[in-house]
């Protein structure tokens, strides 16, 4: 495997671990040392950021491939996140917390 092969295989490998790490993070895929479905969401923006610059710091370096490859993952990981916060949003203002001020209208 020549060294350019081997810095394409490396780095493709690497947007997929931090592409498993968002998704892992925003409890879309089960943690492999826990076997359990964590979400911390924090987490997930940071391996989106992380990524978002990597994408930032190789543009006009990468391949065709490795340059379409980066950029759909990290529009899949985006849309998830979006879908994630938004969930977060419809959980919170349908706790019991949120509407624990409101009052109820009177029973006639």
């Amino acid at each position: 495997m020549t060294e350019t092969t081997n810095h394409e295989v490396l780095f493709m490998q690497l947007i997929m671990q931090q592409q498993q790490w968002a998704m892992m993070s925003m409890g879309k895929l089960k943690n492999p040392m826990s076997d359990k479905i964590e979400r911390n969401l924090e987490m997930s923006k940071y391996a989106i950021d992380t990524l978002d610059m990597l994408a930032a710091k190789t543009k006009g370096n990468l391949g065709e491939y490795e340059n379409k490859f980066i950029s759909e993952v990290l529009r899949e990981l985006k849309l998830n996140y979006v879908e994630e916060v938004e969930k977060d949003k419809k959980e919170e203002s349908a706790s019991p917390a949120a509407t624990a001020g409101e009052e109820k209208p009177p029973v006639a």
